[in-house]
């Protein structure tokens, strides 16, 4: 197994303890599982630039790296979203917010699920989708929205001014992550339209 695909099975490995460390209540648990998902996140950006750069893409890399990429992210969706604590971010400001991110996962999943199924039905008749940049800059804005949304839990039991404040940026830019995800995956559907073709 090459090194790219060692950093990919890395991130699916550091998930579970990501979730653990949310979960657990001890000083400083956002802040350990903030580390942990920043390091899963780097692993993303590391094996394709490693798998490019020395010409190491292989089928396993193409399969895997998807799917580590996707899970990681729900994954930090869900644990924000069932947060047992009063630090729970999207009902800090009210009911209305945690609606506000169950719709904006559904979103997120949807969007997730159409692609790879896309992905799978072009690869069967020998079309490859290649990545756009809108799908990149949406990936790198949801990372960010989650990273600045666990942080925001740390800041409310040291300074609940900076956890206000971090949290609002942390919501919009989630809300930014969901529209980029709404537009990335109708790009997809319309500029591939052809895949659906008899």
């Amino acid at each position: 197994m090459n090194l790219p695909n060692k950093l990919t099975f890395a991130r699916l490995i550091l998930i579970p303890f990501f979730m653990v460390a949310f979960y657990m209540n001890f000083t400083g648990h956002y802040l350990v599982s903030l580390a942990i998902f920043a390091i899963a996140a780097a692993t993303d950006f590391f094996d394709g630039r490693i798998a490019r750069k020395k010409n190491l893409i292989t089928d396993l890399g193409k399969f895997l790296d998807p799917i580590a990429d996707k899970v990681l992210v729900l994954a930090a969706f869900v644990v924000l979203l069932s947060d047992p604590y009063d630090t729970n971010i999207f009902k800090h400001f009210g009911d209305g917010y945690l609606i506000f991110g169950g719709v904006g996962v559904v979103i997120i999943i949807a969007r997730e699920l159409t692609v790879s199924t896309l992905r799978m039905m072009a690869a069967r008749k020998g079309i490859v989708l290649a990545a756009e940049n809108i799908g990149k800059a949406k990936t790198f804005v949801t990372d960010i929205a989650v990273i600045v949304l666990i942080f925001a839990g740390d800041f409310y039991a040291l300074q609940p001014e900076l956890g206000n404040i971090a949290t609002i940026v942390g919501l919009v830019l989630f809300g930014a992550s969901v529209i980029l995800t709404l537009i990335s995956g109708i790009s997809y559907l319309v500029k591939n339209a052809e895949v659906f073709k008899d």
